[in-house]
């Protein structure tokens, strides 16, 4: 994707999506669109359209936020220490967009690796198992079995 494109979907964003994306914000916990939400599909970074997570790896972690054991493809995020606000965390952002995506925690399910990717709505766009081929993510259709 080049610069011109991705300024132009930049300015396509909610000033929300925009805040969290682009100036690592946080949105409400509870209050947002994919926290209790786990319809078949993937969730795809909301600036580029990278596809980052599947429903299959979502689950209810009771943070506020959709939480995921990992990611589609650990090439499709970026990991960078974050000390912001007192704490030390790590941050992940998609790889082609830069979008701030949420943080990584080591308190997930053991059985799935033991991390939390605990992610903000507003940096996501759902696409359906049923509109997935349609969209050009038909590659990703085995890892919802």
């Amino acid at each position: 994707m080049d610069n011109q494109e991705l300024e132009k979907r930049k300015a396509a964003l909610t000033a929300e999506q925009y805040d969290v994306t682009q100036k690592a914000g946080t949105e409400r916990p509870f209050a947002n669109e994919y926290d209790n939400f786990f319809e078949d599909g993937i969730y795809v970074d909301v600036v580029s359209g990278e596809p980052l997570f599947t429903s299959r790896d979502k689950y209810d972690s009771g943070c506020g936020w959709p939480a995921f054991t990992h990611p589609i493809d650990q090439e499709n995020v970026k990991e960078n220490q974050d000390r912001s606000f007192g704490m030390e965390r790590v941050e992940v952002r998609s790889r082609d967009a830069n979008s701030h995506l949420g943080h990584v925690f080591k308190d997930g399910p053991l059985a799935d690796g033991g991390l939390r990717y605990c992610i903000n709505s507003a940096s996501l766009k759902f696409i359906p198992k049923g509109e997935m081929k349609a969209a050009g993510y038909e590659k990703y259709l085995e890892q919802l079995k």
